[in-house]
């Protein structure tokens, strides 16, 4: 594993730790966007083992689905939570009047964890 994979799998962590800690708190919204980043972080780290570069989210987003999805070494689920976390973060974000609610940022961060854990697996288990 690279230094850049294992730092982004670390930053993941944090995120998760951070949407922990916010939703503790009752900052759904906060907690909602840390979740996303956590998943997002996983996708490039996964990326950054390929050595492919994006500039924007929807690229991140497209080339996990190519190189890990549709090749079948990740389960599809993985795709739809990302997708799923990025469309309710932009809500989380931007929206005044975002209606999430505290089991969903929950389950976001649970579907984060388990992305995390499943890269990490998927990673060790890598030539």
């Amino acid at each position: 594993m690279s230094e850049g994979t294992a730092k982004l799998l670390e930053k993941s962590t944090r995120s998760l730790s951070a949407g922990e800690s916010l939703l503790a708190g009752d900052h759904v919204e906060a907690a909602a966007s840390r979740a996303y980043y956590a998943m997002f972080y996983v996708a490039e780290a996964l990326r950054d083992e390929r050595g492919l570069r994006f500039r924007k989210h929807g690229g991140v987003h497209g080339a996990f689905g190519e190189q890990f999805v549709k090749t079948g070494l990740l389960d599809p689920k993985y795709h739809r939570w990302l997708l799923a976390a990025y469309n309710k973060r932009i809500t989380a974000d931007y929206g005044v009047d975002a209606q999430l609610s505290a089991r969903e940022a929950g389950e976001m961060l649970a579907q984060a964890r388990e992305f995390l854990q499943a890269a990490r697996q998927f990673l060790a288990a890598a030539p």
